[in-house]
């Protein structure tokens, strides 16, 4: 794969995706993007290099980006590709701070993509109350001119609305509830052509995979886990905000690149509602330990987490679409029993356990599958604060509302 980008060197630090990001907050013009990151010329060769570098997804299921690619290429028909920036998880922004930011990062990755596949069409996914986002991709599609045909479309937003299936079913005006797989994206998609659906970070290091090569992005991280990604931190930091960090960085680390605690944290958030919590503030930060769309949340040790973590109990509950009994039954289940323990009125812990264990894995999607985890960590991490609850009807702390339902 030839590329005139090597004429440009490649950023040196952990900053990468985040390498042009302005102190204004104005978002990278073309003209500033290709100084920076020098112009970009793709080709089928792209899916190797992406195989090579190891890159993995960002969205948070953590699929191999090549073998998406692969997959794709492998069908018949000439294939669509979405980029998925409907980040429906409420902690996260780390989506919409790379549209406003840096779009032509991401649309770079998502026309390098299409070329390698030869897709004709690339639909850009933002959620309808992303203006912002909208706005600054409007500016930066009309100084493009890419061989692709671009469509931005903005589409529901909720909790669920993210899952690629849900994404395309919105995208086709139809509610936006996942469907059962087979058939893949990849096989029928937008359209019923096969259709590469990936997350807006994803892209982005796709770009500059095709820039700079494997080899380069493989120069931070891990063997397992290489590269670098985005992360939303909020809680109890001095300076909460998108951080890019290198996999496998230790989490208070990123806390102190943050300026530091501004109180106390009873407990860490990582990965979002769909990850767990722990109290081991130095675990590095990998996907094998649940980073998944990458937020961490620190919760100051004045919140209660108990209550916390049944308030978003039953915002995930009332997120489900109602199209499988483990979904719409199961989790409502859990939410109510979550509620009675932060009340004190009973002791559900053994049938929260029970119920967690019996709802996994047996969702239409994987709503269910994160919903446990969460539950099932907060009532091991918050094992004496339910205690307390159980005794007294509520701990020494308060619901402050940190995390957002």
């Amino acid at each position: 794969m030839s590329t005139t980008a090597l004429r440009v060197s490649p950023p040196t630090g952990v900053a990468r995706v985040l390498a042009g990001v302005r102190d204004d907050g104005r978002p990278v013009t073309l003209s500033e993007h290709l100084d920076l990151y020098g112009r970009l010329e793709s080709g089928r060769a792209l899916i190797g290099l992406v195989d090579e570098s190891g890159l993995c997804g960002r969205g948070g299921g953590g699929f191999p980006a090549g073998q998406k690619l692969r997959a794709v290429a492998a069908q018949r028909g000439t294939p669509v590709v979405v980029v998925n920036a409907a980040e429906g998880e409420p902690a996260s922004a780390k989506d919409k701070a790379l549209l406003r930011s840096t779009p032509h990062l991401v649309l770079d990755g998502a026309a390098a993509a299409a070329t390698a596949l030869g897709a004709r069409q690339v639909i850009v996914a933002v959620g309808r109350r992303a203006r912002a986002e909208r706005a600054v991709l409007m500016e930066a599609l009309a100084e493009r001119r890419d061989r692709v045909r671009w469509r931005l479309a903005p589409v529901a937003e909720g909790f669920v609305a993210g899952e690629e299936t849900a994404l395309l079913a919105a995208l086709a005006g139809r509610p936006a509830k996942p469907s059962v797989k087979p058939p893949y994206p990849y096989e029928r998609g937008v359209a019923d052509a096969p259709t590469l659906v990936q997350n807006a970070e994803t892209l982005a290091h796709v770009a500059l995979i095709a820039r700079f090569g494997p080899q380069w992005f493989r120069s931070l991280g891990s063997t397992r886990e290489p590269g670098t990604t985005l992360v939303t931190l909020s809680g109890a930091v001095a300076r909460p905000g998108v951080y890019e960090i290198e996999l496998g960085t230790p989490l208070s680390r990123l806390v102190a690149q943050a300026g530091g605690a501004t109180e106390p944290s009873r407990a860490f958030l990582v990965g979002g509602y769909f990850g767990g919590w722990t109290i081991d503030e130095h675990i590095p930060l990998t996907r094998a330990n649940g980073l998944g769309a990458g937020v961490v949340v620190a919760l100051p040790a004045s919140t209660c987490g108990v209550r916390e973590t049944a308030r978003v109990a039953r915002y995930l509950a009332g997120e489900s679409v109602g199209q499988c009994g483990p979904c719409t039954f199961g989790l409502e289940a859990v939410a109510g029993g979550l509620e009675r323990l932060a009340a004190g009125e009973a002791d559900d812990r053994g049938r929260l356990q029970r119920w967690t264990e019996q709802i996994s894995g047996r969702g239409a999607c994987r709503h269910p599958d994160g919903a446990a985890r969460f539950v099932q960590t907060a009532l091991e991490v918050f094992r004496d604060e339910i205690g307390l609850h159980l005794r007294r009807g509520r701990c020494s702390a308060i619901d402050r509302g940190v995390l957002a339902a």
